[in-house]
């Protein structure tokens, strides 16, 4: 017994050992490489995942020809969200134009282990009464119905992203950042190919809660700021959502006490597809909605 007991630390011993200098080679190797290096690496790494790194902010971000485009959206896929860890307030925006029904919803809140924002665009093939909008599917926005997006996420008044482009699902992630939904706010402009969308998207946004005093319509370009949705939750719900925050925090803690020879998401996240490829790969999934949609259709 004692013999089996001293075998098992020497084991241990061997096995700490080992990896203290395995990490100290991946360590001197990521600081070799140059930042252009670093760069193409990691977007190669990560663009099967459907996003790319903003260098000049330290964020990621979706580009538009991602993978999840193909699954569309629907209301569904928010409900079950905190079965992945991500609690996040969500705003739907639904108007009706051009014989259909469009969805533009936005999104901000802890992904995991990241403070992020999202702002999609959808649409439905044809006009939806009210109480199909819940439990539709609609289709990501082609390319020819893109409206340009902006965002800009702030986090207890200090900002964290600023992004611009036109997009079907714009998005913006700081890893390792743990916040609380209540403590985002999102600033969100649209602008679309004409005043006419921009008026009804401004009039479904009154229909989601907000005053005219609140939205400002210049031409064809509609901006406001996203901050509490005002949602009740019930006792289990609330339970739930600290709860799960509570286990985002931590890893949160662990992943940059992981990480913590690096301060740059980059090389962060190239350390670890190093030493620990396994949770490399689990740091890219944001969003899940296409294993949810898998775990629907088997169902």
């Amino acid at each position: 017994m004692y013999l089996f007991f001293e075998i098992f630390l020497i084991i241990l011993l061997i096995f700490f050992c080992f990896n203290f200098w395995r990490r100290k080679r991946i360590v001197k190797k990521v600081r070799s490489l140059c930042i252009d290096e670093k760069y193409e690496i990691l977007n190669s790494l990560i663009e099967p995942f459907g996003y790319s790194y903003v260098p000049s902010q330290d964020i990621f971000s979706t580009h538009i020809h991602a993978w999840q485009r193909s699954f569309g959206y629907s209301a569904l896929y928010d409900k079950a969200a905190v079965r992945f860890k991500m609690i996040f307030d969500c705003l739907p925006v639904y108007f009706n134009y051009q014989e259909r029904t469009w969805l533009i919803e936005f999104w901000k809140g802890q992904y995991g282990l990241n403070t992020g924002c999202e702002i999609g665009v959808y649409y439905a093939d044809r006009v939806l009464d009210e109480a199909e909008r819940k439990t539709a599917l609609f289709q990501c926005a082609g390319d020819a119905d893109m409206p340009t997006l902006s965002l800009r996420l702030w986090r207890n008044g200090q900002p964290i992203a600023q992004l611009c482009a036109r997009h079907w699902w714009l998005t913006a992630f700081r890893m390792g950042c743990f916040s609380e939904p209540a403590s985002l706010s999102l600033h969100a402009c649209v602008t679309f190919r004409s005043p006419i969308p921009a008026a009804a998207f401004a009039k479904g946004l009154q229909e989601a809660g907000f005053a005219k005093e609140q939205i400002f319509v210049c031409s064809n370009t509609v901006s406001f700021t996203f901050k509490n949705t005002g949602s009740r939750f019930h006792l289990i719900g609330r339970i739930r959502r600290r709860v799960l925050q509570w286990r985002n925090r931590f890893y949160c803690r662990i992943y940059l006490w992981v990480t913590r020879p690096f301060s740059l998401s980059m090389d962060r996240l190239l350390y670890l597809y190093y030493f620990l490829p396994f949770a490399f790969r689990r740091m890219l999934r944001f969003r899940k909605h296409r294993s949810f949609k898998q775990g629907r259709t088997k169902a």
